[in-house]
């Protein structure tokens, strides 16, 4: 595997910024400093340190994606682009899948990865990982709809939603814009939540997944690997 490439994938930071790390002269294979970012490199056969760190070979990868609308939630599709289809060939590797599921329309953040323990631990109920979305409907949410949203919306039916914590952000009579957290994830919960107060949703983006926030930077339909202190955050849920 090139370097840049396997520094990217340990949490070191983007292409570019593994560049300058090699080329400052940080990083040495079996005790020779290294300057060249295409080296072939296994980190299994051979020592890696980076910045006086000896570098673990991981065997599992970590995408944060930044969903756009218009992309399945699924590893394949007949019909349509999936988000695995957004990972370069480059990066993929069997088991890859994404963590949860977005609807088609949804945009936001999308955990990827080959360890399906995480992905299970992710969406256990009683783990109560909090979601949060910026979600956009089509009239005034009120303190009312705050009110029901805390105490637990019911849908039709009797299907009772834990409580969740709306902010709203902005609101008029034709449109309102809030941030909503919730920590369960039933079929379409957040758009059937609004309609149970008489709102339609028209826009949705989720904003993070338990300690995990959407990087500002990665612009929709794009990913990069989660870094060291982001895989630190996710150990509880490491098995």
């Amino acid at each position: 595997m090139r370097l840049d490439k396997l520094l990217s994938e340990c949490g070191y930071g983007s292409r570019g910024q593994v560049k300058k790390l090699i080329r400052s002269k940080q990083v040495s294979i079996d005790g020779e400093i290294v300057l060249a970012e295409n080296r072939n490199v296994d980190p299994q056969l051979q020592t890696v340190i980076v910045s006086g760190k000896t570098l673990t070979n991981r065997t599992n990868v970590y995408y944060m994606l930044h969903k756009p609308a218009g992309v399945v939630t699924a590893v394949s599709d007949e019909g349509n682009r999936t988000v695995i289809d957004l990972i370069d060939p480059s990066d993929r590797r069997p088991g890859l899948y994404p963590v949860g599921r977005l609807d088609k329309d949804t945009e936001g953040l999308l955990l990827i990865t080959d360890n399906g323990q995480l992905g299970y631990q992710l969406l256990l109920p009683h783990k109560k990982v909090t979601k949060r979305y910026e979600v956009v409907v089509n009239e005034r949410v009120t303190v009312a709809d705050q009110e029901a949203f805390a105490e637990g919306i019911v849908f039709h039916g009797g299907t009772t939603c834990k409580p969740a914590h709306l902010t709203i952000l902005s609101h008029g009579d034709d449109e309102s814009r809030v941030l909503l957290d919730i920590s369960e994830g039933k079929f379409h919960q957040v758009k059937k939540m609004f309609l149970s107060v008489g709102k339609k949703v028209t826009y949705l983006k989720r904003l993070t997944m338990g300690p995990i926030e959407l990087d500002k930077s990665i612009p929709p339909g794009s990913y990069r690997p989660l870094n060291e202190a982001e895989l630190e955050q996710l150990k509880p849920y490491f098995r």
